[in-house]
């Protein structure tokens, strides 16, 4: 075997050499560096979607993700590549599943209303919304929400990279892309980021405790829902019920935001 531009440079070199040069040799050796990061981002995004999609597929998308990452990565900022490269391998991902619209339309429905309901209730209430609150407004008992949030939670694990549309809808603003990475080249882009983020920050910061510690252990320390599961003493499908039902009150606490309802 040939000797790799790795054992000649080290990685920080790399990048230097590879943004003045656009050499192919050396963007062939980052992609192969990282090409395990494309397999775990994949990994995790598979837990608890449907049969239908395929891990393989995962994966190519999340290749273009890293291409991207890779083109675009700045060595100068004091951002981990690792940590850029997921935020661009979870968004390839996440678009694809976007245009294939793999959510069947009567849980996305399903997942409107509960989101409704709970922006309506805690704009009302100014603290989060219990199930049997939620419930009762959703004129169910709170068995027939339980079975109502398992059917929503396969979905809504891609919530943080919806998009926040903030004044032109042609600026879209992914809400993970806020959290892991604010920065960008135009400064009144980084403002409305670092205050979207602000937003965003404030709202987890709101969550009943359980919520805000799986949001924490999922998007930020990157464990997967069976090991969040084992830390908190919870089953796996708990965890999946407990990260939709936060999903759901972020993103509608952000709805409330954005109508200027406080």
């Amino acid at each position: 075997m040939g000797k790799s531009l790795l054992d000649e440079y080290t990685e920080e070199e790399l990048w230097q050499k590879y943004r003045k040069v656009k050499d192919l040799k050396i963007r062939d050796t980052l992609i192969k560096q990282y090409a395990p990061l494309v397999k775990y981002v994949a990994g995790k995004v598979a837990v608890g979607m449907p049969h239908n999609v395929e891990f393989d597929d995962l994966v190519s998308c999340g290749t273009f993700g890293l291409l991207d990452a890779i083109e675009k990565f700045d060595p100068a900022k004091d951002v981990k590549f690792k940590t850029y490269a997921v935020t661009r391998i979870r968004g390839a991902i996440f678009d694809e599943l976007r245009s294939t619209d793999w959510v069947p339309r009567s849980v996305r429905q399903k997942a409107r209303e509960v989101e409704d309901a709970i922006g309506s209730l805690e704009a009302q209430l100014g603290r989060p919304a219990t199930d049997n609150e939620i419930a009762g407004y959703l004129k169910m008992d709170e068995v027939e929400f339980g079975k109502m949030m398992m059917k929503i939670s396969g979905t809504s694990i891609l919530s943080l990279q919806d998009v926040w549309f903030s004044g032109d809808e042609n600026d879209k603003t992914s809400i993970g892309e806020t959290i892991e990475s604010p920065a960008s080249m135009n400064p009144d882009v980084i403002v409305e980021r670092n205050e979207i983020r602000r937003i965003v920050i404030d709202v987890i910061s709101q969550l009943p405790e359980k919520e805000k510690k799986i949001i924490v252990l999922y998007h930020n320390e990157d464990c997967t829902l069976k090991e969040i599961g084992e830390i908190l003493g919870i089953t796996e499908s708990r965890v999946s019920q407990l990260h939709s039902k936060a999903m759901l009150r972020i993103r509608a606490k952000l709805t409330n935001v954005r109508k200027g309802i406080m």
